[in-house]
């Protein structure tokens, strides 16, 4: 048996434990160390409270761990476990745990219990070498990560950067394999299909231009996406009159919605949120829908002709945009972000914080006559295989 050990009931996790329940060659049991996310919570970079409208508890098998009073995902320290794992572990059956990461101390617990209780670690994680690297904090990360790694015996690498990151540590060959980062193909691609006939009518409520070139950004309006540096280069592209027509569509919440409001002409606002006056009646023209759950973001990706992902190197990957790609929607990806060089051809990649440049790929996408994403999709059956492989190279051993 393997146990998953997880922080929570992630959105884009739990279609990769139905897919594996579904494939039923291996047997598998999801732990998680908190319940954040079964119910409504506040998510403090959206500044707003939300509960995901997909199931995220139905088709596999789970069951909550005995946590730390007050245990959240994104406190290390919080999250951590109150009972011996290696006491489940036995009674289980289990020969493999396998954890997403070293971002929570639960994480550790689980390595340091699975390690002596005899138990195969795996280890799937977003981390990558984009980052650049202080040089008083890397020789304690490499150091705590050269440890946990030492004790880790399937590394599965969820792209390029993320994989090199492996190798810079001498993690050798036989203990990688390939375990992209895949969101619900299929569920995008029959959700835009399904609206694609309304992308006219879902325009004129957020009072896009039928005739605009609309570029999304789609995702927290938070400090590390740099959204201001997407409606610099609109801003730039839009007074230079190389695209007059351009109209901006925003698609989240944020600390700095209110500065993205005050730099634009907002046509529409779903939040009713009060901007500065801006400068000149010839500003951005920009839509604003506020949140928008799992079943309601296909619109955005139905409505706008490209998506672009200026984040920086906090983006250890950037899932909005296969979300995208999967959606028919062609991106534009800082070269930051973990997903650039194995998600968008090289011509629609930018070097972060190069306002010029990315300005440059949006007049290049939108002059260009056939839109359509190039690169193939990683997919849930890629993954579902990798962890099939691996369960299967195990048993054999056993």
């Amino acid at each position: 048996m393997l146990a998953i050990v997880t922080t929570h009931p992630i959105q884009y996790q739990v279609p990769v434990w139905q897919a594996l329940a579904q494939d039923g060659r291996v047997p598998f049991e999801v732990w998680y160390l908190t319940d954040f996310g079964t119910r409504p919570d506040r998510d403090p970079e959206f500044g707003k409270t939300f509960q995901w409208d997909i199931d995220t508890l139905s088709g596999y098998s789970y069951r909550f761990l005995k946590n730390n009073a007050g245990a959240t995902p994104t406190s290390f320290w919080r999250c951590r476990l109150k009972e011996r794992l290696r006491d489940r572990l036995s009674a289980s059956g289990a020969t493999a745990v396998w954890i997403q990461g070293w971002q929570v101390a639960g994480y550790w617990q689980a390595v340091r219990e699975a390690s002596t209780a005899g138990v195969d670690i795996w280890l799937r994680a977003e981390s990558n070498d984009l980052r650049p690297r202080s040089w008083c904090k890397w020789p304690i990360k490499r150091a705590a990560l050269g440890y946990l790694f030492s004790r880790i015996d399937r590394f599965f690498y969820i792209g390029s950067a993320n994989r090199r990151l492996y190798r810079s540590f001498g993690v050798p060959e036989s203990k990688l394999l390939s375990g992209p980062y895949a969101v619900d193909n299929d569920r995008f691609a029959r959700q835009a299909v399904s609206i694609r006939g309304q992308r006219d009518e879902l325009r004129w409520q957020w009072g896009i231009d039928q005739n605009a070139f609309c570029v999304l950004f789609c995702g927290k309006f938070i400090a590390k996406k740099h959204p201001m540096d997407l409606v610099q280069a609109g801003a730039a592209l839009k007074a230079s009159g190389r695209i007059p027509n351009i109209h901006m569509l925003f698609a989240g919440a944020g600390e700095l919605g209110g500065e993205l409001r005050s730099a634009c002409k907002a046509v529409f606002d779903a939040e009713g949120a009060r901007a500065k006056a801006v400068a000149s009646a010839d500003a951005l023209p920009a839509t604003f829908t506020g949140f928008l759950n799992q079943t309601e973001i296909s619109r955005a990706y139905v409505a706008a002709d490209c998506l672009v992902l200026p984040s920086d190197h906090e983006e250890t990957w950037g899932l909005v945009v296969n979300e995208a790609i999967a959606s028919g929607l062609p991106c534009i990806v800082s070269k930051a972000c973990g997903c650039a060089e194995d998600m968008v051809e090289p011509e629609w990649s930018y070097p972060f914080g190069d306002v010029a440049a990315l300005a440059d790929r949006i007049d290049a996408l939108c002059n260009l006559k056939d839109r359509s994403p190039t690169r193939p999709l990683p997919s849930l059956a890629e993954l579902v295989s990798s962890v099939a492989q691996a369960y299967a190279t195990l048993a054999n051993a056993s």
